[in-house]
């Protein structure tokens, strides 16, 4: 495996994801096999083979297997937010020394060479009690942990939390801890929530907090706005947000989709009062909130494209029954269908979700999805190149060619709709 081997006095531990999941029994995903190295120094752990990967702390990679291993460490809080730590990772640091420092304790368990359980926090109680539970008062020191805590309720929904967990988390957002994390850590959980089994469960424990009002203001804003009950029995659009996406995630929508139905709504939180519960022109303020989010959590391209395209264009998409061949194909255009059909199929997914989100529609058909998809392919089947030049040939400029071409997907379409 290696020019040397870790000396005599070294141990190694899994710990982390690996064994939580085998408690769960769930079979590890890559990247949650992670292994802690004791009694080692980082020249020792290169001496044997490992490639050094860490910054703030020392992290290797297995030469064969890729996997990571950590040496043993403490923290001690130095500053605000995430990177506000001291690390020491030496000799000196044991397996409990470690593992205390960890967020939960079910992610504060730890397996040796022969298999043996180590669990000084009591995870496996707490497996089985379903309880996320911080491991020691030091939660409170990185407020990254009030995201992961989020993320785990989503991905495990039958778990509750903690009562004094989220007493910690709510004095980590009173202190104002919770307003040093970065964007980028913040949307790093997030995405990873929006990807679990029941995303709701993220935004409702950040609400429970008060984070959510720190992290998506916008969101935590649709608490208590009123809608329009013949439209939404739940009366609320917080609640409506929330059926929402955990419908996009039930109907198997990807992370990209599922962000989209979370945003898709945020405008109907700046509706005039005078006109509610009605929210006309939700859309548009939606999609502008959209863009700043994104901004603001520097979303990677392809989430952004397909939120504020969602927030902008899902009430058309449930009306396009009811419009003119014009305004369908200026429609398809809008959403780039004719050049990237992919991008108007992942907003018809959240279309789909924001309809069937209510029990009593989960047998009435959705007409909207067909149609568009339809009226795509006769659109895209006209000979555009052939359009484009003959209205080149009789003096068209650019502009005269794509109406040209615009002209020629309405009549396709028209004639589908015969």
């Amino acid at each position: 495996m290696s020019k040397h081997s870790l000396p005599p006095a070294a141990k190694i531990y899994a710990v982390g994801g690996a064994v939580r999941d085998e408690l769960l029994g769930a079979k590890a995903k890559g990247g949650d096999r992670d292994f802690v190295v004791v009694g080692a120094t980082p020249e020792q752990m290169g001496d044997a083979g490992f490639k050094p990967v860490g910054g703030d702390f020392p992290v290797f990679i297995h030469p064969q297997s890729g996997e990571e291993y950590a040496l043993a460490r403490t923290e001690r809080k130095s500053g605000r937010g995430y990177r506000g730590f001291v690390f020491h990772a030496g000799v000196d640091v044991s397996l409990q020394d470690d593992l205390k420092r960890r967020d939960l304790t079910i992610n504060a368990m730890a397996k040796n060479e022969n298999g043996e359980l180590i669990d000084p926090h009591g995870g496996a109680n707490d497996i089985k009690a379903r309880l996320l539970r911080h491991t020691s008062p030091a939660f409170v020191e990185d407020p990254v942990r009030i995201l992961r805590v989020a993320r785990f309720a989503a991905s495990l929904p039958e778990f509750s939390v903690a009562e004094e967990t989220t007493n910690l988390m709510r004095e980590m957002v009173n202190n104002g801890e919770a307003s040093h994390l970065r964007a980028e850590r913040v949307w790093r959980e997030l995405a990873r929530g929006l990807s679990a089994q029941k995303p709701s469960r993220m935004i409702d424990t950040l609400h429970s907090c008060g984070a959510l009002k720190i992290i998506l203001p916008e969101v935590a804003a649709l608490k208590g706005v009123p809608e329009r009950l013949d439209y939404h029995p739940e009366g609320e659009t917080y609640k409506h947000t929330m059926m929402v996406l955990d419908t996009a995630a039930v109907r198997g929508c990807t992370g990209v989709e599922c962000f989209a139905a979370l945003l898709h709504d945020t405008g109907k939180a700046q509706t005039p009062p005078d006109i509610l519960p009605s929210h006309h022109g939700h859309e548009a303020r939606s999609a502008t909130l959209a863009r700043a989010i994104c901004q603001r959590l520097k979303t990677p391209r392809a989430f952004a494209d397909i939120a504020i395209l969602a927030a902008a264009e899902h009430g058309n998409v449930h009306k396009c029954m009811e419009m003119r061949e014009s305004t369908v194909i200026d429609l398809l255009a809008r959403m780039d269908a004719f050049r990237r059909r992919e991008r108007m199929e992942s907003v018809l997914r959240v279309c789909e979700a924001d309809f069937y989100y209510w029990q009593p529609r989960k047998d009435e058909p959705y007409p909207q999805s067909d149609f568009l998809r339809a009226a795509t392919t006769a659109a895209t089947n006209i000979d555009a190149e052939q359009t484009a030049s003959k209205a080149a040939q009789a003096g068209a400029d650019g502009k005269k060619i794509s109406e040209a071409i615009r002209t020629a997907r309405i009549k396709a379409l028209r004639e589908l709709r015969k």
